[in-house]
C-alpha cells in the first residue's frame, strides 16, 4: 500500500494536489491546443503552410485521431497498473506527446517531400503519449488522502478545475501563435505546455507525492467460487449490465454531435463565421476553449441546482435525456443562424460569432446534464469480475463516436455547396439528438428498475460529489 507523504498543506490540501492540478493543467495545455489548430492545419492552402486536404480528409483523419484517444488509454491503464506503475506512465506518456508536438512543429522546408509521414509519426506519438498519461494522473488525486478523509471531494473539484483551466488556456496560445506566426509555432507552443508538465511531475514528484504511483497497483483476479469454477450472472447483475449496454449505446449518440466541436464546428468557424472584432479578427481556433470556459463557469450551478431540487433530482436516464435535448438545441441555433443571417455580399455565409457561442454553451449544458453518469455507472453497476471490461466497452463506444462524428462532418464538402450540406447535417443530428432523448425519457423507469437499487437515496448529495462524478467522465473524456 502507498503511504501517504506528510510534505505540507496548502490551502487545506497536500502541496501533492497542486502539483498533480499542474501536472494535468499544463497537459490539457498542450492537448487542447494541438487539437485546436489541427484540422485547420490539414486544409489550410500549401503555400500557407498547411496540407491543402480537402474538409473531408481532414475531418476522417480527425475522427480517427481523437478515436485513437479513448483507445490507448485502455492500454496503457494496463501497462501503469501492471508494469509501469502510475508515475513512470505518466513521465514516459508526457515525453512521447511532447515529442510528437515537437515533431509536428517542424517546419516543412526541413523535411520537404515527408511532410506528411513526420506527421503521422508526431500524431502517432501523440496517442500512444495519451495512452499512457490520461487513465493514470487522476487516479493518484485520491491516493492523497486517507480513506474516509472528507478533503478528498473538494481536491476533486480542485484537480477538475485544472484540466479545464488548461483547456481554455490551450487552445488561446496555440491558436493565437498559429495565427500570427505559422502553423507548426503553434504546435510548438503546445509542446512547450507539454514540456513544463513533465518537468514538474520530474522534479517534485519525489517530494510532494513520496510513493503514490511508483509500484504497480493492480493485480490479476477472477470473483471464483470455491470450486475453481467462474459463477454464473445473478438476475440483477445481468439486468444492471443491460442498463450499461443501454446508456452506452446511447452516448455514441451524444459524443458523435458533441464532438463535432473540433472539426466540423472549427472549419465553420473558420470559414463561414464573421470573427472580427473591433478590428480584431479572432482566431477561429478559440473558440474551441468556450466549452472549458463554460464548464467552470456552470458546473457549479448546475451542480447546485440537483442540490436545490434534492428529492425531485432527476434520475440517470432522465439527465440523460436532458443532455441529449441540450445537444439537439445547439443545432436548432445553427439552423436558425443559416436562416436567419442570409448569404453576405460575394455570396460567402458569414454568421454572428454569437451563434457559435450559443451553440456551445448549449453543448456543454448538456455535457453537464450527461457526463457524470457514465464511468460512475458503470463503476456501480457492473459486477466486479467484469468491471473492466464494461468499463472498456463504455471507453469503445466513446471511440466509436469519435470516428462516427469525423465521418457525418465528412458531408461538408466544400465552397458554396457546404452551406446546404450543413443544414442538412444540423438537422440530421439535432434530429436524431431528440428521438433519442424521447427514447431515453421512456425507457427511463425501466432503466431504473433494471438497476435494482443502485440509481437513489444511498447516493451522496453534495456540490463536490457532483463535480467529482463530472471529473470522473469529463476528465478522461478530455
Amino acid at each position: 500500500m502507498n503511504s501517504i507523504p506528510n510534505r505540507g498543506e496548502f490551502l487545506g490540501h497536500p502541496k501533492g494536489l497542486f502539483l498533480l492540478f499542474g501536472t494535468e493543467m499544463w497537459e490539457r495545455f498542450g492537448y487542447y491546443g494541438m487539437r485546436a489548430i489541427l484540422v485547420l492545419y490539414l486544409v489550410a492552402q500549401v503555400q500557407s503552410g498547411g496540407f491543402g486536404w480537402t474538409n473531408a480528409d481532414a475531418l476522417s483523419l480527425y475522427g480517427t485521431f481523437t478515436m485513437a484517444v479513448y483507445l490507448t488509454p485502455l492500454f496503457g491503464g494496463w501497462l501503469a497498473d501492471n508494469v509501469l506503475g502510475q508515475r513512470k506512465a505518466i513521465i514516459i506518456g508526457g515525453i512521447l506527446m511532447a515529442a510528437g508536438h515537437f515533431i509536428m512543429g517542424i517546419p516543412h522546408s526541413v523535411v520537404a517531400g515527408q511532410e506528411e509521414n513526420v506527421f503521422y509519426i508526431g500524431l502517432t506519438l501523440l496517442c500512444i503519449g495519451n495512452g499512457l498519461f490520461k487513465p493514470n494522473i487522476s487516479t493518484m488525486v485520491g491516493d492523497l488522502y486517507e480513506e474516509g478523509d472528507k478533503r478528498r471531494d473538494g481536491a476533486f473539484t480542485i484537480f477538475y478545475m485544472g484540466i479545464n483551466l488548461g483547456g481554455a488556456l490551450g487552445p488561446l496560445v496555440a491558436g493565437y501563435v498559429a495565427s500570427e506566426i505559422n502553423w507548426q509555432a503553434g504546435f510548438v507552443a503546445a509542446g512547450i505546455g507539454m514540456v513544463i508538465s513533465v518537468v514538474m511531475q520530474m522534479l517534485l514528484s519525489q517530494k510532494y507525492l513520496g510513493d503514490i504511483g511508483v509500484v504497480p497497483a493492480a493485480k490479476l483476479s477472477q470473483q471464483q467460487s470455491e470450486s475453481g469454477t467462474k459463477e454464473p450472472l445473478t438476475k440483477v447483475e445481468k439486468d444492471r449490465i443491460r442498463v450499461i449496454f443501454t446508456m452506452s449505446v446511447f452516448s455514441i449518440i451524444f459524443w458523435m454531435g458533441f464532438e463535432q466541436a473540433g472539426g466540423l464546428m472549427n472549419l465553420f468557424a473558420n470559414d463561414y463565421t464573421d470573427r472580427m472584432l473591433m478590428g480584431f479578427e479572432i482566431p477561429a481556433s478559440w473558440f474551441q476553449s468556450l466549452n472549458s470556459i463554460f464548464i467552470i463557469i456552470f458546473a457549479p450551478i448546475v451542480a447546485m441546482i440537483w442540490l436545490k431540487l434534492d428529492k425531485r433530482e432527476p434520475n440517470s436516464p432522465v439527465k440523460f435525456a436532458i443532455g441529449l435535448v441540450f445537444l439537439a438545441l445547439g443545432f436548432l441555433t445553427m439552423m436558425l443562424a443559416l436562416m436567419t443571417e442570409g448569404a453576405a455580399a460575394g455570396g460567402t455565409l458569414q454568421i454572428s460569432m454569437m451563434w457559435l457561442v450559443l451553440f456551445y454553451l448549449f453543448h456543454t449544458l448538456g455535457e453537464l446534464c450527461l457526463s457524470p453518469i457514465g464511468l460512475s455507472m458503470v463503476s456501480k453497476l457492473a459486477p466486479l469480475r467484469l468491471a473492466s471490461l464494461l468499463m472498456g466497452i463504455w471507453f469503445l463506444c466513446t471511440a466509436v463516436a469519435n470516428k462516427i462524428a469525423g465521418f457525418v462532418g465528412s458531408f461538408i464538402g466544400e465552397g458554396q455547396e457546404a452551406m446546404g450540406n450543413a443544414m442538412g447535417i444540423f438537422i440530421g443530428l439535432g434530429a436524431t439528438a431528440l428521438i433519442s432523448a424521447l427514447a431515453m425519457y421512456l425507457l427511463s423507469n425501466k432503466l431504473v428498475d433494471w438497476m435494482h437499487g443502485a440509481e437513489g437515496d444511498n447516493e451522496p448529495h453534495t456540490q463536490a460529489h457532483y463535480l467529482e462524478k463530472e471529473l470522473e467522465v469529463t476528465g478522461e473524456r478530455q
